[in-house]
């Protein structure tokens, strides 16, 4: 069976029709209308301060998620960990958990743009040994147990009844050696094998039973139409955007699947990246894959735009990958 996955970070261009708040609304409609339809997850994403508005408190996203569902996960890839206060989110995700009955996977992500971390009055230096900490700190909080914590009692209740799945993520060695040191699974944002045998020969050394290591897998946008190339003329523009803002933030050898040098519309298409595709292409890349990602509000498109590929999907290409 493929894996198929709804994606949401609800960025809302200038350009774009409609208003931020139906996007919400839409995500959360989407979210509801995956999850009667049995698909893997929602995955949504944090980031601080852009001036298109994208999601910057996932949490509060995934409670809303978690509200209007029943089965689906609920993931957050990434959650900026050395950007928070660890006790305050180690509540919320006791919140979140609880509220949907044990759905939620995080991902600890370092963060990387010096802007957030300016925003948030927290030096950028450093963050790898406050990711460790605050990451052993929240795992401590989730037990329900007193601990304590630079000469505090800390003691979070209520406790989840059981502890979020938590990953490191990451694209470089030093990532997967953390993830082996803190005996955590691992979740790089790039399709490198190299990687997962670091993490697991990292692991065999130090005497680790190994957690999971999911790879990134298949486009990061697909869309389904019965015609793609005037779908692509109308999706060009949110992708564009999506695509360039993306990686403008990227410093030197940062690596993520999602990031695409493109300048122009045909250079995106060609990249392989964003996918409009026919139903029978869908179930081809589908089952190649073995994973699927929508990203139905994807770089601010229109929802209804977001709904045709989808009800098309559920119609045309779901029945035969199941």
């Amino acid at each position: 069976m493929v894996r198929v996955s709804l994606r949401f970070d609800l960025r809302f261009p200038p350009f774009a029709p409609g208003s931020h708040a139906e996007r919400y609304a839409s995500c959360l409609d989407q979210a509801e209308w995956g999850d009667s339809l049995g698909l893997s997850s929602v995955t949504l994403c944090e980031h601080h301060g852009i001036d298109d508005g994208f999601m910057s408190a996932p949490l509060t996203v995934a409670a809303a998620v978690a509200g209007r569902t029943r089965k689906i996960g609920i993931n957050i890839v990434a959650a900026l960990i050395p950007l928070h206060d660890p006790i305050r989110f180690a509540e919320q995700c006791a919140a979140v958990q609880l509220i949907s009955n044990n759905r939620l996977l995080l991902v600890a992500g370092l963060g990387y743009r010096a802007e957030e971390f300016e925003m948030a009055g927290i030096e950028r230096k450093g963050r790898g040994r406050r990711l460790e900490e605050y990451v052993q700190v929240m795992l401590k909080a989730w037990s329900g147990e007193p601990f304590e914590w630079r000469g505090r009692t800390i003691r979070v209740t209520p406790r989840p009844e059981i502890p979020p799945a938590l990953f490191i993520g990451g694209s470089t060695e030093t990532a997967a050696r953390r993830a082996a040191r803190l005996g955590l699974g691992f979740f790089p944002a790039i399709d490198d094998p190299a990687l997962r045998e670091l993490y697991l020969s990292e692991c065999e050394s130090r005497g680790i039973k190994p957690g999971f290591v999911i790879l990134p897998k298949g486009p990061g946008f697909v869309h389904v139409s019965n015609q793609p190339d005037e779908d692509w003329e109308k999706i060009a523009p949110y992708a564009l955007h999506e695509a360039t803002t993306y990686a403008s933030w990227q410093t030197p050898g940062q690596r993520s699947t999602v990031h695409v040098e493109a300048k122009t519309a045909e250079e995106l298409r060609a990249s392989g990246s964003y996918r409009v595709v026919t139903p029978e292409q869908c179930v081809e890349l589908a089952r190649a894959e073995g994973v699927l990602t929508l990203h139905p509000l994807m770089g601010g498109l229109p929802p209804e735009l977001g709904w045709q590929g989808l009800r098309l999907f559920e119609r045309e290409v779901l029945p035969h990958i199941r």
